[in-house]
């Protein structure tokens, strides 16, 4: 018996631990060029687009741009917009890629209400996914967080976009 409360008690302290370290892993993103921020995960995110005066856009890829891509851009819209609108608008580019198929649209909500878009694809021959995060900072003013990669690919790193859509957050004047 005392080996078993033994185990027990060593297997919560060791998921603490665990705990503990995934969140010294995340890391803030924040940029002089930008009036947002959200928390990247882990290190296997690399910025390969760092905003700038000119262009206020952010791109991260998964270790690889087929294992996962970000790329967030701002919109403005009417205040009067419903998010599904702005879907609707994003979706008619959409629909030139090759092998375009619709998925749902789902409630979102972290620091910043929206909606999550998913949508498969194909380039150069291989099943592709994407999930687009459509998240509102102001009545004219949407964020998107267009994730992209391998459809499985997507499909595992689904906790850490989730995580960084949830964390997003407009910077406050």
């Amino acid at each position: 018996m005392k080996l078993n409360k033994l185990s027990v008690l060593f297997s919560v302290v060791a998921g603490l631990l665990l705990a503990f370290s995934a969140f010294a892993q995340s890391k803030t993103f924040s940029s002089v060029n930008v009036d947002y921020t959200f928390d990247v995960p882990n290190e296997t995110w690399k910025m390969i687009s760092e905003p700038s005066s000119t262009s206020p856009n952010v791109e991260y890829v998964y270790g690889e741009r087929s294992a996962g891509y970000l790329e967030v851009r701002r919109l403005t819209v009417k205040a009067d917009d419903l998010i599904a609108d702005v879907i609707a608008g994003e979706e008619e580019k959409l629909k030139f890629l090759q092998g375009y198929v619709a998925g749902k649209e789902e409630n979102f909500a972290g620091n910043l209400k929206g909606m999550a878009f998913n949508f498969e694809f194909i380039r150069s021959g291989r099943n592709m996914s994407g999930r687009f995060y459509f998240l509102r900072a102001t009545p004219t003013t949407v964020y998107v967080l267009r994730f992209t990669a391998l459809k499985e690919k997507l499909l595992t790193i689904r906790n850490q976009t989730d995580s960084i859509a949830r964390t997003f957050d407009a910077k406050k004047n």
